[in-house]
């Protein structure tokens, strides 16, 4: 059994300069945006959000962190790898009074029953959150790039530590890839759903079975025209016309 940060880990060192998620925002208010990132890229996401979680929030096993992102998204993506990083518990359920809220809405009422905030502002080239933060909210297109690139945990989490709150349902780190359906080995895999908490199991698994994602955001995907040519061999579960691609 392979803890998140060993999957990523492991993903970068096979071939750090392989696509890790390719993403497409087909929303209303972001058609048409894509943007690409390797492994080595994610990783650096991940240990810049992780040393945050870290350093500004002493986040560690047992801290709560609510990343209230869209799904599919791939800061959704690095926020909740972040948070397995450094041992958290990742909740996408509603929770009031989680240590640490991650989310594109810092002024809502989630946000004042939360400890700490993150102001995530969505746009790939955005430098700034874009409106007036209340104090003590971080924002993280301001503030993230200052964290170092690299990423070592001051603990660790155990296998039967809880990792994802999801429907309900507690996840232990051991469980989080158990009973998932089969991805083949090196698969460029489809996602699509809007369950967030469905997504990022999907992305560890593809990342575990040394494939790559696209996600795609506002739609089933686009045209058969773009799936073609991004190379999608594999749609997962919530994803159109799911299993092996044709």
């Amino acid at each position: 059994m392979q803890l998140p940060p060993q999957v990523l880990a492991d993903a970068v060192g096979a071939d750090a300069t392989r696509p890790a998620i390719t993403f497409y925002d087909d929303s209303p208010e972001a058609a048409g945006e894509r943007i690409e990132i390797s492994r080595r890229v994610l990783a650096t996401w991940v240990a810049k959000a992780a040393n945050a979680l870290q350093e500004s929030f002493d986040a560690q096993p047992g801290t709560v962190v609510l990343v209230d992102l869209p799904s599919p998204h791939w800061r959704l993506v690095y926020w909740a790898l972040a948070a397995w990083s450094v041992g958290a518990t990742l909740t996408v359920d509603a929770h009031e009074g989680a240590d640490v809220l991650v989310t594109t809405d810092p002024d809502s009422s989630l946000a004042d029953d939360c400890d700490e905030v993150v102001a995530v502002a969505l746009p790939a080239l955005a430098r700034g959150f874009g409106a007036e933060l209340r104090s003590g909210v971080m924002d993280e297109a301001g503030e993230l790039a200052g964290f170092a690139d690299d990423f070592a945990a001051w603990d660790e989490a155990d296998e039967d530590d809880t990792a994802l709150v999801h429907h309900g349902d507690r996840l232990s780190y051991a469980e989080l890839l158990e009973e998932m359906p089969a991805v083949p080995p090196g698969a460029r895999a489809l996602v699509t759903t809007t369950d967030p908490g469905l997504t990022v199991r999907q992305v560890l698994q593809v990342l575990a079975a040394d494939g790559s994602v696209v996600l795609v955001r506002g739609s089933a995907g686009g045209p058969e025209e773009r799936l073609a040519a991004e190379g999608v061999t594999h749609r997962c579960p919530g994803s159109l016309g799911e299993g092996t691609a044709g």
